[in-house]
């Protein structure tokens, strides 16, 4: 009897505890994955199952970023829950991007986009029943950690060299991640990527750049970073400014272009001596003694390059004008001469030729075959460019020859009434000498230009140099003397 009544009074206690303890093991939320490592202005899904013991209706349904209720003071329940488990779908930071997959029986999937670092934080589903007093948050909850990109690479790498880029995170990312490499903005097609990496082989000058990675299907893009790929001097080259005609007194200059990395020093040579350095040589007021060839070396410390030579041509006027003989030695009638104009001008010069005023022709040379008395007298040359002209000082042309048209001429004499004067003239160069005979003697009677004849007879001079002599016709002095006499008394 006792028994019954005790066992009267245990079981709605031991049906309760039953009751309570089925009823417990009904409420659960459950996350997968429960950490997500999610991209920079990506869309981040976090799957979410919950359930609940039968017999409840679920009223209310939203994800929060808090798990611990505390007490506030004159508050309503509402007010406190609100306030103290803020629903995401109401923050305006969230509102916008927040989309509820779920439903009010056992999913609570939601998508959250454009995430980026700020929403890095661990994520509460609750939900509320409408029993009093019966709410439930799961809480593990998920733990949301937003990366962006950064490409690590050297700063610098040599041509040849093999260079590896890496894509990194600061999390390992919860989608299976496909990277896509951009330089200056352009994919990089024409190489694979290995993982999260970019190996560039035998790098060139032309893999310099900017790059960056991204995620295939993402469009964030990590910032660049830029790859500075150093190598010796290439394509060095000269150019002249002013790039026309040159002329002696205009300033010029003379740029140095060098493809290097680093920026390569400049040298400056002309004709293989140093001049100076720098990209830029200046030449102010520029003179012929300029002309010739130019080169620049470029140089750094992967190597040097020498230009191609360039030629600076400095036009100017004729200058330096001389006329010049061939042969220096004695000019004999007979010979060929010739007569040659040097001049230094630039562009070369026409070159006129002169006889005491007188044009003769033109060219650099003047040739005389077989040379006579009458091309002695002096020579000048012209030199004319369009910058100008210049005449040569004289040179004196003196072609030597025998005596020729040798004459004796007679006159009486005022001193003695039977004698006359004979002279003798004769064309030759050098002057020559004279002789005067008495016809049938081969002894000369006399010498010099003019002969006192005091007696009759035939009469004739010799002309004579180192060239050759000649002989006048003879006069007869005595027939004169008497028909000059017998004029006179007459």
């Amino acid at each position: 009897m006792v028994m019954s009544v005790r066992m009267a009074l245990l079981l709605p206690l031991i049906f309760s505890l039953m009751i309570h303890r089925v009823s417990s093991a009904g409420w659960a939320v459950n996350y997968s994955p429960s950490h997500i490592c999610a991209l920079k202005d990506s869309s981040v899904i976090m799957n979410c199952t919950y359930t609940y013991p039968t017999g409840y209706q679920i009223m209310k349904v939203f994800w929060t970023k808090k798990l611990f209720k505390g007490k506030k003071k004159d508050s309503s329940e509402e007010e406190e829950e609100h306030e103290v488990f803020p629903d995401l779908s109401k923050d305006p930071e969230y509102s916008h991007r927040l989309q509820y997959l779920g439903d009010k029986q056992k999913n609570c999937t939601i998508r959250l986009s454009h995430v980026t670092q700020k929403d890095s934080h661990k994520y509460y589903f609750r939900f509320i029943t409408d029993k009093h007093s019966k709410k439930q948050t799961g809480a593990s909850g998920v733990t949301l950690t937003v990366t962006d990109l950064q490409v690590e690479a050297p700063e610098r790498v040599t041509e040849g060299d093999s260079v590896r880029l890496t894509c990194k995170s600061s999390c390992a990312l919860t989608d299976r991640a496909t990277f896509i490499w951009y330089r200056n903005s352009q994919p990089l097609t024409e190489r694979r990527d290995r993982n999260n990496q970019l190996l560039l082989q035998s790098v060139r000058r032309e893999d310099a750049g900017r790059y960056s990675c991204a995620l295939h299907g993402h469009t964030y893009i990590s910032p660049a970073v830029y790859l500075s790929v150093m190598y010796p001097p290439k394509n060095t080259s000269v150019s002249i400014s002013p790039s026309g005609e040159i002329v002696e007194g205009d300033s010029v200059t003379l740029s140095c272009s060098s493809d290097s990395n680093p920026p390569a020093e400049i040298s400056w040579f002309k004709e293989g001596t140093f001049l100076g350095s720098g990209r830029i040589y200046n030449i102010s007021k520029i003179s012929s003694d300029y002309s010739g060839e130019y080169k620049c070396k470029s140089r750094n410390k992967h190597g040097e390059k020498d230009s191609d030579a360039v030629m600076l041509s400095v036009m100017y006027a004729p200058r330096n004008v001389v006329v010049s003989i061939t042969g220096s030695g004695e000019i004999v009638e007979g010979d060929s001469v010739t007569l040659s104009c040097s001049s230094d001008s630039n562009p070369p010069a026409e070159i006129s030729w002169f006889k005491e005023g007188t044009f003769l022709g033109s060219g650099r040379i003047y040739s005389i075959s077989k040379i006579s008395s009458d091309y002695s007298g002096e020579y000048k040359c012209k030199s004319r460019n369009k910058h100008g002209e210049k005449d040569s000082d004289a040179a004196t042309l003196n072609v030597m020859y025998s005596p020729k048209n040798v004459s004796v001429s007679i006159s009486p004499s005022g001193e003695k009434e039977y004698s006359v004067t004979l002279s003798c003239s004769s064309d030759s160069n050098p002057p020559a000498e004279i002789s005067w005979f008495k016809e049938n003697q081969s002894s000369a009677v006399g010498s010099g230009q003019s002969f006192s004849a005091l007696q009759s007879g035939r009469f004739y001079c010799e002309a004579h140099n180192q060239h050759g002599s000649q002989r006048s016709d003879a006069v007869t002095v005595f027939d004169y003397a008497v028909s000059q006499i017998r004029c006179d008394g007459g």
